[in-house]
């Protein structure tokens, strides 16, 4: 029983800190900048074959394809959330350089477009490896659940905020674990959402 157990955990600790480090080593590949979205993506497509109970694939794999596939698409994605949170960026910064009661109602305002745009990059990952859609839907449909599923949103705040805070007092852990655990609470709690959807769509 406890050998099972060890063995177990053994099993998951090395394929969560092996799928993080190549998480790391894609986004180095893509200087960063260029890396981040299609790894994420990668990292969101093992991610959610575990959650669907598949752990016989290759990590390796499906990181070097998934990033070629998805390099100028993710990009594309990428380039459109950093235009946005510029936009909602500048705003902020106007907002508080204006004077009266108008520039607070205003400063939440955009503060408030800011917490969702980041919601939407959350649900945007989810999103792109369980759905065939156009670029355009992804955009609509993450940018829906971020506004109108507020019990999901609730349950994914308070894993990465538990996740947030084990990392902070074992900042050792952040180039094994961090990435990999974030994506994996995300894409489980989002695909029980997807899944009560389709049910209800299925009626």
């Amino acid at each position: 029983m406890i050998g099972n157990l060890l063995q177990q955990t053994s099993e998951w600790v090395t394929r969560l800190v092996w799928v993080n480090l190549l998480w790391l080593l894609f986004i180095g590949a893509g200087l960063g900048v260029f890396g981040f979205m299609p790894a994420t993506i990668a990292l969101f497509t093992i991610t959610r074959k575990w959650s669907m109970g598949d752990f016989d694939i290759s990590p390796w794999k499906i990181f070097k394809e998934t990033f070629k596939k998805e390099f100028l698409r993710g990009n594309l994605a990428g380039v459109i959330f950093i235009f946005l949170g510029l936009f909602i960026y500048f705003d902020l910064k106007v907002a508080e350089m204006m004077t009266g009661i108008f520039s607070i109602f205003l400063y939440v305002f955009f503060l408030f477009l800011a917490l969702v745009l980041l919601f939407t990059l959350i649900y945007f990952f989810p999103l792109y490896v369980h759905y065939h859609l156009s670029m355009k839907d992804y955009f609509k449909q993450a940018f829906i659940y971020s506004i109108v599923s507020p019990t999901t949103t609730l349950l994914m705040i308070a894993g990465l905020f538990c996740i947030g805070y084990l990392i902070y007092h074992l900042p050792g852990l952040i180039p094994f674990i961090s990435g990999v655990l974030v994506a994996y609470w995300i894409i489980n709690v989002c695909m029980k959402r997807f899944r009560r959807l389709e049910e209800a769509a299925s009626l």
